[in-house]
């Protein structure tokens, strides 16, 4: 799909219909201390790209908001066939890639009809999770502190 350069990248593609709930860090803390299991129950996604350094939240899988669009109907098939029940979406701090990529698999959802899969958005993205403390940097794959003090 080309596209105009001079426009964001999002433009190429439908704004969102859909707005997806946000889901409190510490209840995805505790899914990850063992009350789910990542992969199974749900599935963290990591929208990053220039800006995935820094480590990113255990388990995440990272595919770039900017190429998201284009690749949802192999998320979904995958989440299908793994039994996942919510997919959680994070980025900077979930102001803009985060919330355009739940938004955009909610669309999806919608379309297929499917409403035993939910589309979230991760409170504060990874720059909330960060601040949070130590609680939750000892979940994070790759820290660098030394990045987030920037």
């Amino acid at each position: 799909m080309s596209q105009d350069p001079s426009q964001p990248w999002h433009t190429a593609y439908p704004t969102p219909k859909s707005q997806a709930a946000t889901l409190p860090r510490q209840e995805v803390l505790g899914w990850l201390r063992g009350e789910k299991v990542v992969g199974r129950d749900f599935l963290l996604i990591d929208v990053r790209r220039d800006d995935f350094e820094g480590g990113t939240i255990h388990g995440s899988l990272n595919l770039p908001a900017q190429s998201f669009y284009t690749t949802m109907s192999t998320l979904y098939a995958l989440v299908k066939s793994s039994g996942v029940k919510t997919v959680v979406f994070y980025c900077g701090s979930c102001c803009g890639r985060g919330p355009r990529a739940a938004g955009w698999f909610a669309d999806y959802l919608n379309d297929k009809e499917d409403f035993s899969l939910q589309s979230v958005i991760l409170e504060g993205g990874i720059k909330g999770w960060v601040k949070a403390g130590s609680e939750y940097t000892a979940l994070i794959d790759g820290f660098d502190a030394s990045v987030w003090k920037q």
